[in-house]
């Protein structure tokens, strides 16, 4: 019995391990095609990319931007594509750190998607300085239910 509450313990442990691990990043997908990812949907880069630009058309054409907003438009456009590959550790390198170790190796790779979010907010807040009092009431209405759709609500994160 003694040895299968030592399965059970470690069993938990390494469960525990994965669910954090887990929460702070998604798995890289897999050498082959891309890998299953939070609500058992597939992520297809290309198909990502077309849905934003399709999105991103869809605003442009309801803000009615003017010839002079045309180079903001370019600026926040370029703005919001990734630069490079986003950071994905993998999970069983970051299993064989030490804890102090794995805590800094997750808040270096915290550290980088924020300055990504940093570098997206301040071109959006440059962008929405262009519009017209009109076009702003138009570009919050759009990203706010953008938000709804892919913001906190629908994470999979809990508020408690």
């Amino acid at each position: 019995m003694t040895s299968l509450r030592k399965h059970l313990v470690l069993a938990s442990l390494l469960a525990g391990l994965g669910v954090a691990a887990h929460a702070q990043t998604p798995p890289a997908p897999p050498a082959g095609g891309p890998g299953p990812q939070a609500h058992g949907r597939m992520h297809d880069p290309a198909r990502m990319a077309e849905r934003m630009q399709a999105r991103l058309g869809e605003l442009k054409q309801k803000l009615q931007l003017t010839p002079a907003q045309e180079p903001a438009w370019t600026s926040y456009t370029n703005a919001l594509r990734p630069q490079g590959q986003p950071p994905h550790p993998d999970p069983q390198a970051l299993a064989q750190l030490p804890t102090p170790d794995r805590l800094d190796q997750m808040r270096a790779l915290r550290t980088q998607r924020n300055a990504e979010m940093d570098r997206r907010a301040e071109a959006t807040k440059a962008f929405y300085a262009q519009l017209a009092p009109e076009q702003k009431k138009t570009f919050d209405a759009e990203t706010a239910r953008m938000f709804e759709r892919h913001g906190a609500g629908r994470s999979g994160h809990h508020r408690g």
